[in-house]
């Protein structure tokens, strides 16, 4: 029976995380508006009408987090990196303060012992991009590429465990199907839809995961 409960040495007991979930700071330091926070801000859509505009305020506590993790024999911590906070109109741009921030981060998590794995996605679009058509459309991909480029070139000395996407199929039925996850599109063509994000989501990732791959050489 102790046999068939051991984990292998190189298992690691870690904790996960969302930005938009956990980080608050939703104004701060050049952060622009993600489909999360639009979404959220529409009545009905919530049902306590709750947001992650203040949320655990980790924006501001990462150090006490990591200090929290830490006692609990994390070996591992999953966070994911805020689009909006890093290219404010969802390409071109880079916002310095935002990939200092993640940069801090990942300091800290090391410093403690803590291996870092980053998403680069986890449903918190550039409200900007979404106005554009968001992921149904092949240019969101693309600025997905931009976004992964300019975080993994800072970030990638340090992170060498990334996930390109939080559960892509969430994203895709959730939000532009269902309903029931910002952006909240629901459609007249209910398969096309979410086969369109899908393909534009594996069409960024493929590219991302080449960028992110010249970078850990």
């Amino acid at each position: 029976m102790t046999d068939a409960l051991s984990f292998p040495t190189q298992f690691l007991w870690g904790a996960a995380t969302s930005s938009y979930q956990i980080e608050g700071a939703t104004t701060a330091d050049g952060r622009s508006e993600s489909i999360w926070d639009r979404f959220a801000a529409t009545p009905g859509k919530v049902v306590d009408g709750s947001s992650g505009a203040s949320a655990c305020d980790h924006y501001h506590r990462y150090k006490e987090d990591v200090a929290l993790m830490q006692q609990l024999g994390v070996q591992a911590y999953r966070f994911s990196v805020a689009w909006p906070r890093v290219l404010p109109a969802g390409r071109g741009a880079v916002n310095q303060a935002g990939l200092d921030f993640y940069s801090r981060l990942v300091d800290a998590l090391l410093a403690a012992g803590i291996q870092p794995f980053a998403t680069l996605y986890h449903w918190d679009l550039p409200q900007a991009l979404q106005d554009a058509g968001g992921w149904p459309q092949r240019a969101t991909a693309e600025a997905f590429v931009e976004f992964a480029d300019a975080t993994s070139r800072v970030l990638g000395d340090r992170v060498k465990n990334w996930i390109t996407h939080n559960e892509p199929w969430c994203a895709a039925f959730l939000s532009h199907q269902i309903g029931e996850h910002a952006p909240g599109w629901t459609t007249g063509a209910p398969r096309l839809m979410p086969a369109i994000t899908c393909y534009c989501h594996t069409a960024g990732r493929f590219r991302c995961c080449a960028i992110i791959a010249r970078r850990l050489k």
